[in-house]
């Protein structure tokens, strides 16, 4: 099954240097490119894009808001392509904010090739792309945009899930692996990542990256300052 991949960047050397890795792997092809936020939605009223390759900082309209156009949840799910940022250190915030509106990871403009593939293969069938070495250098930059939360407490989301699950979800937004959580609780791999697959089911998330979002946002993670 072919990937269809839109690269949106105002750069079009960064662009052409991507679609040089890209098109070089047989189950990949660049169907569309856009050198911003506004352009790429006016492609994709037109072209069918399963993975989006979007930056964070552009003219007329930034990725940020462009991610939440594009995962806006108005639209029909079976055509909302996925969304992979591309950010460097420079912008850790703006791509915090576009995990908000609905990205599915995000990628450091100097990634290797090979994870580039291997991200978009993951996002292309329905994970994410948060590795959890990568969720816990998020956590260790994003946090200071995210506000000092109170005491914890159980908010109406966390109440939907029982203790073992929110003991799970707290491991997970400390970027833990299925495994090390395993390790952890004393549990098998398997019955976390059941465990893991109920939090986001009961929580109605799409993914970890989300998750992580979430745990924060109610405080069931403090944010470091």
């Amino acid at each position: 099954m072919t990937v269809r991949i839109m690269l949106v960047d105002d750069q079009e050397l960064l662009r052409t240097g991507f679609r040089m890795v890209l098109q070089s792997q047989p189950d990949i092809e660049i169907v569309a490119e856009a050198g911003d936020g506004a352009q790429a939605l006016e492609v994709l009223a037109t072209v069918e894009v399963d993975v989006v390759l979007m930056d964070v900082r552009m003219p007329r309209l930034d990725g940020v808001e462009a991610t939440r156009r594009i995962c806006d949840e108005a639209t029909p799910l079976a055509s909302r392509p996925r969304v992979l940022i591309l950010t460097t250190f420079d912008l850790d915030e703006y791509a915090f904010s576009a995990l908000k509106a609905g990205a599915s990871g995000f990628l450091l403009k100097d990634v290797p090739p090979p994870e580039l593939v291997a991200a978009i293969r993951a996002v292309s069938s329905g994970e994410a792309v948060v590795a959890p070495t990568t969720t816990r250098r998020m956590i260790d930059r994003f946090t200071a945009v995210l506000p000092a939360a109170a005491e914890p407490k159980l908010t109406p989301e966390l109440e939907r899930l029982t203790e073992r699950e929110r003991e799970v979800l707290l491991l997970v937004a400390q970027g833990l692996s299925n495994g090390e959580i395993a390790e952890r609780l004393g549990l098998s791999e398997a019955t976390v990542k059941t465990h893991v697959g109920r939090i986001l089911t009961k929580l109605e998330l799409r993914d970890r990256v989300q998750a992580v979002v979430l745990a924060y946002e109610t405080g069931l993670v403090r944010a470091s300052r």
